[in-house]
């Protein structure tokens, strides 16, 4: 894995030459084995590389990398996993190779099929290609977007960076913050692609690449997310055949990504994903898969027992730490610099310890993320189906009457009740954060529209609430693009497919490559091979959602590797007690980032609104952890970045 950054440009050429050393060296945590940088002044292009070496470890498999005659460059973060497959093939084409590369492999795939190049290629990538016969700089993303590609666009001047603290870097890169994505970013917890915290700076979506002539820049796709099939092969596919079918979709995808020149691991939480992911390395290994995994003292956040009994059960060589509160605190005031975008996913914490005790042995791991959004894992899915069920059968004056009724109730109270009958209740009433969910639960009474009903489950900030506390409101993302594309589709379809979109990318994704290449460990994604992914959107709703539960077919190919009594409990989820930490050890933290003198400063937010806000979480009322949380993620962003 690695960090690109690069520009081309007609004027100020020498200027932005001179800044590129620092912009390399401002990603030198995805790659801290090497470094180059070259450059044309003529055509005033320049790309820079900082090296995680992982495949082909010599000095001659170092970026930017040139083809033989110089007239096309390459700088380029991820993995080719079909490199040799398509080596060979080029090779009965007549070309000649000078390294054991998958780089090497991209300049002569684009020397042979041009652009279309991308469509051959199996894995995870963020690349800049320059070709100086056509006088064209391309950049492209791979499908499901795993890794980040940034670009800065203004007339003449286009510049690009795996992060944006290297485009900070760069001589005349305007780092003006775009007020419209702030809102965003308080409403989702992330920035949605295409945009980005800064004005005229945007993400290149999943599956799409972009050329740039030197004044013009277009946008193309090259992989679109396949629509769910919903009911329409549930006659054609058997259980059987779909289960066979998903073990050697599995298989091959595990398979592809243990190829490696350096130590290789896995993270496994104990839930059905990442066994699924061990499960099948350990079936490919003729050694013990080496996993990783931390456990919290409180018991509500800890699923370490679990990952261990299963790394037990299949013969890892397991490491797990149990991380104190502490360890854990120390790891907030770097949040900021690592998510150079303001990020609100209080998950990012666990994500950087486990990634960190990860990179203590290996250099590469695999993980079980993309498999909630595929087979409809997350509890939100199932309550939005249950509540627009419900609420279509009443009144909607009789469902604002009831929120009323509800809204009185002190929130402390119906926790203190909901809590000793959790484990009894159906699986999708059997939440986390439940004090948080049971406000939502009276906001979404009112609701109407399916599409506000499933915003008002996974949002931060309501729109209300952000006219309350901004004066705007929100502006129109890709989340009601994604909703009025799939309005055919069945519900959970729907909600899936939506989130493969958009929370997927740029919240999930997002967490896991700023967490691991902060320590410079390489993550790679099996369950989010294209390959399986067009599989698994043509299979029926019922191979994902039975019987008040989700990942049916998952937990029937786990059930090959693991007795079911190993896996079969309620989602936990990958979290902190977020809202007691803001209540006790974040408190002083909380009210000095978030104190009326800050925010009147600022100029951005009402602050008496949000020192209502702090009191009601404060006292138990109410827990708003999510939406302060996300204030104090923007104040210290704004701190580490001086903005």
């Amino acid at each position: 894995m690695c960090g690109i950054v690069g520009f081309r440009c007609t004027s100020g050429f020498e200027d932005l030459r001179a800044s590129l050393p620092r912009a390399v060296e401002n990603l030198r945590h995805r790659g801290p084995d090497d470094s180059d940088i070259c450059s044309d002044a003529a055509a005033g292009v320049a790309f820079g590389h900082r090296r995680l070496a992982v495949i082909d470890l010599s000095a001659a498999a170092r970026q930017p990398m040139t083809s033989a005659d110089g007239r096309l460059w390459v700088t380029y973060n991820g993995e080719i996993y079909n490199y040799m497959l398509l080596r060979e093939e080029l090779g009965r084409l007549g070309h000649a190779f000078h390294t054991d590369s998958d780089t090497e492999i991209v300049l002569c795939a684009y020397r042979q099929w041009g652009i279309n190049c991308l469509k051959r290629f199996v894995g995870m990538f963020a690349l800049a290609l320059w070709d100086a016969d056509a006088q064209r700089l391309y950049l492209a993303r791979d499908r499901l977007g795993v890794k980040p590609l940034y670009y800065y666009h203004r007339g003449s001047t286009l510049m690009f960076a795996s992060e944006l603290k290297a485009l900070m870097a760069l001589s005349g890169f305007p780092a003006c913050i775009d007020d419209e994505a702030l809102l965003l970013f308080l409403h989702y917890q992330y920035v949605p692609t295409p945009r980005s915290i800064f004005q005229n700076t945007a993400k290149l979506t999943p599956g799409c690449y972009a050329v740039f002539d030197g004044s013009q820049l277009t946008c193309r796709t090259y992989w679109k997310l396949p629509f769910p099939a919903g009911d329409q092969r549930a006659e054609s596919l058997s259980e059987s055949d779909a289960l066979d079918e998903l073990d050697r979709h599995l298989t091959q995808a595990v398979g592809d990504r243990l190829i490696s020149d350096v130590p290789l691991g896995a993270l496994l939480s104990g839930g059905i994903d990442s066994s699924l992911v061990v499960a099948a390395m350990q079936r490919l290994s003729s050694r013990p898969v080496r996993t990783f995994s931390i456990g919290f003292f409180d018991k509500a956040h800890n699923e370490a027992p679990f990952a261990a009994k299963i790394a037990r059960q299949l013969g890892t060589d397991h490491t797990e730490l149990y991380v104190t509160a502490q360890m854990a605190l120390d790891v907030i005031p770097r949040l900021g610099a690592i998510y150079d975008e303001p990020f609100a996913d209080s998950s990012a914490i666990p994500t950087l310890l486990v990634t960190r005790l990860a990179r203590s042995k290996v250099t590469v791991a695999l993980s079980g993320d993309g498999g909630d959004e595929q087979f409809c894992g997350y509890v939100r899915y199932w309550s939005v189906r249950a509540m627009a069920e419900g609420f279509g059968r009443l009144p909607v004056s009789l469902r604002k009457a009831a929120a009323q009724l509800l809204a009185a109730l002190p929130g402390s109270w119906v926790q203190a009740c909901y809590t000793p009958w959790r484990r009894h209740l159906p699986q999708q009433f059997q939440v986390a954060n439940f004090q948080d969910k049971w406000q939502k639960l009276i906001h979404l009474l009112a609701e109407t529209s399916l599409q506000e009903l499933y915003r008002m489950t996974i949002c931060l900030w309501p729109e209300t609430e952000l006219i309350r506390l901004g004066g705007q409101k929100l502006p129109a993302s890709r989340f009601e693009r994604s909703f009025a594309q799939n309005a055919a589709l069945p519900l959970l379809s729907r909600l899936m497919h939506v989130d493969q979109l958009t929370y997927l990318p740029d919240a999930m994704l997002t967490k896991v490559d700023r967490a691991s290449m902060a320590r410079g460990l390489e993550v790679r994604v099996p369950l989010l091979d294209h390959r399986l992914v067009e599989f698994s959107a043509g299979l029926p709703e019922e191979m994902k959602y039975r019987d008040g539960a989700g990942k049916y077919l998952l937990k029937k190919l786990l059930a090959r590797y693991l007795p079911p009594r190993l896996f079969e409990r309620p989602k936990t989820g990958f979290g902190i007690p977020l809202a007691d930490w803001l209540r006790k050890e974040l408190r002083e933290l909380m009210c000095d980032y978030l104190s009326p003198e800050r925010l009147k400063a600022e100029g951005r937010f009402d602050a008496a609104y949000v020192q209502q806000k702090i009191r009601e979480h404060l006292s138990g009322r109410a827990s708003h952890h999510y939406r302060l949380w996300s204030l104090l993620m923007w104040q210290m962003w704004r701190e580490s970045w001086k903005q």
